[in-house]
Order: structure tokens, then sequence, then C-alpha cells
């Protein structure tokens, strides 16, 4: 399998989850080392001379008009990533620390921040060696970037901090001494140049990408299979309809539902009903979801231009042009990630109308609260209440955390992101959506078991069958614990969707829709 080409290569959402999972293995080129190694050569030259550099020969924050001796801006380094570790809560999980070095990794790379090539090696030798640094998941405004998250993550490079190894916690030092690896000794501008950037709040963003893609996958396969319960029409899915508004996520959501359901025998059984249209939950699934899908292709394009972006302060252009700036900044982030929670809470929102829609006993053959038996069994009314609850607190997570701004740094840095909440935010809406789609498809499964011996298409047959392995068909109350359970567990697995595919493929079927490589791409 071909390398990754750390600070040369372009890096992609999915090529930075696959070096992160062990997929994928990332290296520096001759020439890469060359350029990081004359950009630390400058640093050192700038160190050694009365040039005035902030964070190469001065104090950080407000104190950068405190000039340092060039004898101590070793120890400036060391003591910037000892006093900026003052991240809270849990620790965020191993496979976001993964995500935060390569990135980290592939910004040094670019050869404009003045670390040394061994400094960056040793990072790379933490990745490959499964040696990864203990982060918490509180603590960063985002604006000198992720400072406090990424003073834990470097804290292990000179002995401190902890870090996870086969699962376990435990402290740096020991690590590194079980590995016969000695602590580094951090050069001018290096503890500085760890530390500034967004690779916290971008990871959150890539994988909140990733865990959203499934997402509105299951959303479309699951609200397909609600149309066929309720008997809703698959004429608002149709190509000529959305050649007129050609949103790309519309047009793919649509196609995505048409081919789902073209040819099932539900369908054709209501073609001649009394009934107009459908409600809005239905009928604009792929306005809805298409939206949701646009967003994504946005945020999408625009966290990929970060994670191959240098984030760092000051930048090291050459020995006559040092710039300090604010490309630490993770507001073009920030918002974004803001915008995408609400996208993704749409599909939640959309999601419970569907559930309450499926309560109400409005179609043919199917019962009110989806039970048969109803006054002695509640049926399924209640799961729309946590469908409700799940959908109104991620309205509250929406408030968008870049709207916020708290000065630090005794006023020097007077405006901030927060765009690590943002991503924080992000994937907490995601989650609740999974739970909420989840209990949907719960429905859904129900609803469509009242139309036997009418069949579905081969893919939805094969959805519902799969379902039906692991949650059954329900005729009475009984704790729903377990079933909520194994209906998160499917989502969150893919099952559905493997089998989907799976069934399209040896049915030779049509599956994904219109623009299918933009969502579909991978490394």
């Amino acid at each position: 399998m071909q390398e990754f080409h750390y600070g040369q290569d372009q890096l992609t959402w999915s090529m930075a989850l696959a070096i992160a999972d062990g997929r994928r293995s990332g290296t520096l080129t001759e020439a890469t080392r060359i350029k990081i190694h004359q950009n630390a050569m400058t640093v050192e030259e700038i160190a050694q001379s009365d040039q005035v550099v902030y964070g190469v020969n001065t104090g950080f924050g407000p104190l950068c008009t405190t000039r340092i001796n060039a004898r101590d801006t070793r120890t400036l380094q060391e003591n910037i990533l000892k006093s900026h570790a003052v991240g809270v809560g849990d620790a965020i999980q191993p496979r976001l620390s993964k995500l935060m070095l390569v990135l980290k990794i592939h910004a040094l790379a670019q050869g404009y921040s003045g670390v040394k090539v061994a400094t960056v090696e040793r990072l790379i030798w933490h990745l490959d060696q499964h040696l990864i640094p203990v982060v918490p998941q509180q603590g960063s405004v985002g604006a000198s970037g992720d400072l406090a998250p990424l003073a834990h993550l470097f804290l292990p490079l000179i002995g401190h901090g902890e870090i996870w190894k086969d699962g376990k916690q435990m402290p740096a030092d020991l690590a590194l001494k079980e590995s016969k690896c000695r602590p580094l000794v951090l050069g001018p501008k290096e503890g500085l140049a760890l530390i500034n950037g967004t690779q916290f709040m971008t990871a959150h963003g890539i994988v909140a990408l990733e865990e959203l893609r499934s997402v509105m996958d299951h959303a479309d396969l699951i609200g397909a299979l609600m149309i066929e319960g309720l008997n809703g029409s698959i004429k608002p899915f149709r190509e000529e309809l959305h050649q007129l508004r050609p949103f790309k996520g519309t047009q793919y959501t649509a196609a995505t539902i048409f081919n789902l359901l073209n040819g099932s025998a539900i369908q054709s059984a209501h073609q001649q009903c009394a009934k107009v249209q459908d409600p809005y939950s239905m009928r604009c699934i792929p306005q809805v979801h298409g939206a949701t899908r646009n967003a994504w292709l946005h945020v999408k394009d625009l966290l990929e231009t970060e994670m191959n972006s240098v984030t760092d302060n000051p930048v090291i252009i050459s020995r006559e042009l040092t710039i300090s700036g604010g490309s630490f900044h993770g507001q073009p982030i920030a918002i974004p990630m803001d915008y995408l929670a609400i996208a993704a809470s749409e599909l939640g929102n959309i999601s419970d109308r569907r559930v309450y829609l499926s309560l109400g006993g409005e179609t043919e053959q199917v019962p009110k609260l989806l039970m048969k038996e109803t006054g002695l069994n509640s049926g399924f009314m209640i799961l729309q209440y946590t469908t409700a609850a799940l959908a109104s607190e991620n309205k509250s997570l929406c408030f968008p955390a870049s709207a916020d701004s708290i000065p630090t740094s005794l006023g020097q840095e007077d405006h901030v992101s927060m765009g690590s909440i943002s991503g924080r935010k992000l994937r907490a809406i995601i989650s609740n959506v999974r739970k909420i789609l989840a209990i949907e498809m719960i429905c859904a499964a129900q609803a469509k078991d009242f139309h036997r011996p009418r069949r579905s298409t081969p893919i939805i047959e094969a959805i519902h069958s799969e379902f039906r392995k692991h949650v059954p068909h329900l005729e009475e109350d009984q704790p729903m614990g377990q079933v909520l359970h194994a209906a998160q567990q499917i989502i969150e697995n893919g099952d559905l969707l493997k089998v989907a595919v799976k069934t399209a493929r040896a049915a030779k079927l049509p599956y994904f829709g219109k623009h299918n490589e933009l969502f579909r791409t991978e490394d």
C-alpha cells in the first residue's frame, strides 16, 4: 500500500482517518526532511541574533514584549508545554488523539514552523508504536489554536503527561523508559509550534464527517422504509422534479430513495388511493436530508483546506521574513461546524416527525400506536417521547459556540472562536440523531409488518429481514431497554447499510443516487 508523504501529499478527511486507524502509513521524504531542517536552522540563527521574533526570544501572549536571552530559549519552550497543559474533563478517545498527531505532523512537515526533523520523527514514532498521549476534552477556546489540548498532546515529548498504551493510561516517562526512548530536548520555538494550531477541533470535525455520513445514509434508508410502512408515494422522488432545483444533496437523496422503492408491490397497491399528497416529513425528505448533505459537502471542503494548512504562529517564511499573524484562529472551521450541527440536528427533527406520523393510525392496515391491541397496551406511544426529548436537546445544542467570545491572555487574545466546543457539540448532536433514527427504524419496521403478504423491493426486504434478526415485531407492551439498545447497535455498526449494498450488488440493482462520487469516495 502506497505511503502518505507528510508535508507533501494532499490530506483528505478519509486519508487522515486511514492513517490514524493504521490502515495507511505516513512518512517523510528526503526533500521534506531537508526543508524542515533548513527552517529549523533559520530559527536557530534568529535565536542567537538580535532579531526579535515572538515566541523565539520573547515571552508569550501578554509577555510578548519580554525579551528572553539565548541561553534560556530552550527552557522557554518546555515551560510553555507545562504551563499550558491545563485541560480538564474526561480524556478524548485515543483515536482523536491519533488524528491530532496526524494533523500536526502534516502541518509541521510543511517546513514553516521551525521545528527539528527529530521532533517530527518522534511524533511519527508515537503513532507507529501506538503510544498515544492522553488529552482532556475541555479547556480550549480555539484562538491561539487549541492550546491546552495540544500542550497535553505533546507533554510526553519531554517526559511529562500520560500515554495510552494497550488501552490503559500510564505516565509518559514510564512508557518512554519501557520503550528505551529518551525525552526530547526542545529547540527554539518548538514548544510554541507544537501548541499553536487547530488540530483538536479539526480532529473532531473529521470524525464528525465520518459519523454524519453514516447517519445520512441511514436516514435515507430508514426514511424509505417508513414511506413503505405508511403508504407514502414514490412520485416526490422522481428525477424530473429534482432536475428543476438541482442541489446535489437533494438530487442524491431523491435518486437513492427512488431506487430503494422502485418496483415495490406495496407502492403499486396504493397508486390509485384517494390520498393526494403526503405530509412534509415524507414528501420533503429530498429537500431536508439533501440540505444536510449539501452542508456536509461544504464543511468537508473547508476542513480539508484546514488540514492541509499551516496554523502556526509566527510563521517562518525565511531568515528575513517572519510573520506574527492569526492563522491559529479557529473561526474558519468553528462557524462551519456550528452550521453542520444545525444540518445534523434537522435529520433528527424530521425523523421525530415521521415517528409521530407513524403512530396516528391514518394508514390503511397500520393500527394506531403501531399495535393491534391498544388500551391495555400503550403500544409505541412513549418511544416518540424519547425522540422528542432528543430532538429538543439537539436544538439546545445547536446554539453556535462560535457566536461567543470571552477575552483571554490579559486581553491580548481578545476574540476567540470557541471552535473546540463547536466540534464537541457537533458530535453530541450526531450521536443523538443516531438514537432517533434507531427508534424510527423500530417504528418503520413495525408499520411495514402490517402490509404482509405484499412485499417491497429486494433491498427494503433485506434490511427489514436483517433488523428482524435482532428486534422482534411486538404484539404487546414490554420493557424496551433491550429493543432500543439492539436498534442502536445496528445503526452504529452500519449493518443495515452493509446489507443494502450487498443486496443491491447481488441483484444488480441501482442503489446510491446521482452524485454518488461526492459521498462515497474513499482513500
